[in-house]
């Protein structure tokens, strides 16, 4: 059948759509690059047309509040009309866990707002919440970083490997529509300081990670609720420690696994979020 995969450009919109060909539907990576803007509408109906699945992982290009909560409700109600003309009968939209515990900032907002949009739009759906991806402890650990210190709370934390998001938004969109939402988390539970402070060890990086109850999460408040999954998420195969094998050669040779520039890092254009994408 026919997907068109919503920010197929991105970190997660590149594996998922590799592994739905693999699979063998029809695949297209919608995204501005590709002539496909759901902001302005431009190339919709033509990338919907015959489209039996729509999923969305296109994420705002910032954590404001005003600009964010414009883009998911401008960019939702853009998708929805298009997909009714369009005759779509599934949307699959990626989310994160515990968005509702982090509406301190204003992003999380609208992206409840999003979740809101796609439960009333009358188009069958499924929203899959995923915790924080490996992918973005370097952001955390900047975003956190005072001089040579990165000061971090010890709350608890399961974040999950892209490529185990995109596995299994690709098992949500081939099934059956939910009607409602799931969540997807990493297989270990561990501390938020810890998981930073293995991070940098793995990759070299000589900041110190100091625990500090007080210190936030991206200029929120967390605890041992905020950041995880509820009672039976779907749970990623991938450990931290393989994640980080294959990733630190990469990391090393390309200076990925270094402090970005921004001391508050904004989410992909093209990722999630979660999350906090």
């Amino acid at each position: 059948m026919k997907i068109v995969v919503i920010g197929g450009s991105g970190l997660i919109g590149k594996k998922l759509v590799n592994n739905l060909r693999e699979k063998g539907h029809k695949v297209v990576a919608a995204s501005p690059s590709s002539g496909v803007n759901t902001l302005t509408g431009e190339g919709l109906a033509e990338a919907l047309a015959g489209a039996r699945v729509v999923v969305d992982v296109a994420n705002s290009p910032t954590f404001e509040e005003k600009a964010s909560m414009e883009f998911f409700e401008r960019s939702g109600r853009n998708l929805f009309a298009a997909e009714a003309v369009a005759g779509v009968r599934h949307h699959v939209a990626l989310s994160v866990v515990g968005t509702e515990r982090l509406l301190a900032m204003g992003y999380f907002g609208a992206k409840l707002a999003q979740e809101k949009l796609i439960k009333g739009s009358g188009i069958p759906y499924s929203i899959v919440r995923a915790t924080q991806f490996f992918e973005f402890l370097g952001a955390i650990a900047q975003s956190a970083t005072e001089g040579q210190m990165v000061r971090l709370p010890s709350a608890a934390f399961q974040p999950i490997a892209a490529e185990d998001v995109a596995a299994a938004l690709t098992d949500v969109a081939l099934d059956e529509p939910l009607n409602d939402t799931i969540e997807v988390a990493g297989p270990e539970r561990t501390g938020l300081d810890e998981l930073v402070s293995r991070f940098l060890r793995g990759t070299k990086d000589p900041r110190e990670v100091i625990t500090d109850a007080k210190a936030l999460y991206f200029g929120v408040a967390v605890n041992d609720q905020t950041l995880v999954p509820g009672l039976n998420p779907r749970i990623g195969p991938t450990f931290f420690e393989d994640w980080l094998s294959r990733s630190v050669p990469q990391n090393q040779n390309s200076s990925a696994g270094s402090a970005p520039k921004s001391s508050r890092p904004s989410p992909p254009k093209e990722p999630q979020g979660t999350r906090a994408t």
